[in-house]
């Protein structure tokens, strides 16, 4: 570990404990919802930061808390810089998620469920996933019957059920990864 990664490191370590000291939730030493939050947030952007200097590329790191997630995202300062951290249908991008929230439980003690997006990928996935479940809404509604999307993963599907929940709709998810799907029910 070079000496950089370790002042990161000690740096991030002496500000979760003075969190935990200043914060403690019913006397347990962990965290509250909020700082907790934040400390992901910041851990995942030191971790993210490394990342980026050892691999030479650039990006801007914006960490925010939406409901109860830390989303962190990096977005490209040179275009084209960030697609080998995106990888084919995003592929890389879910694997630096999860080595992104290995590196904040680390320093949180805390599992960790942070949101990374690279470059805007998640976000515009996301749109079109509301599009296609705009879609397949519209359909169970003209026809009666119960429709059935193609598979995704966890994170589509999520954005998929909370779509259909927004239009009034019922929804489940059917089958076993990697083929697990969103059927769109009319009640």
């Amino acid at each position: 570990m070079s000496d950089d990664t370790e002042t990161v490191l000690a740096e991030v370590e002496d500000v979760v404990d003075t969190d935990n000291e200043a914060t403690p939730e019913e006397g347990d030493g962990k965290l509250s919802g909020q700082r907790l939050l934040e400390s992901e947030g910041d851990a995942a952007a030191d971790y993210l930061e490394a990342l980026l200097d050892i691999t030479d590329l650039d990006g801007d790191i914006d960490i925010d808390v939406e409901g109860n997630r830390a989303m962190v995202s990096v977005v490209e300062v040179k275009a084209g810089d960030l697609h080998l951290l995106v990888g084919d249908g995003g592929d890389v991008l879910d694997a630096l998620q999860e080595l992104t929230r290995l590196a904040a439980a680390r320093e949180t003690g805390e599992r960790s469920r942070l949101m990374l997006d690279i470059g805007g990928h998640r976000a515009a996935r996301r749109a079109a996933l509301v599009e296609e479940a705009k879609i397949a809404i519209e359909e169970a509604r003209s026809t009666g019957e119960a429709v059935k999307m193609a598979p995704m993963t966890a994170f589509e599907r999520k954005v998929v059920h909370d779509a259909v929940a927004d239009a009034g709709f019922s929804s489940e998810s059917e089958g076993e990864d990697p083929k697990r799907c969103v059927v769109i029910r009319t009640s």
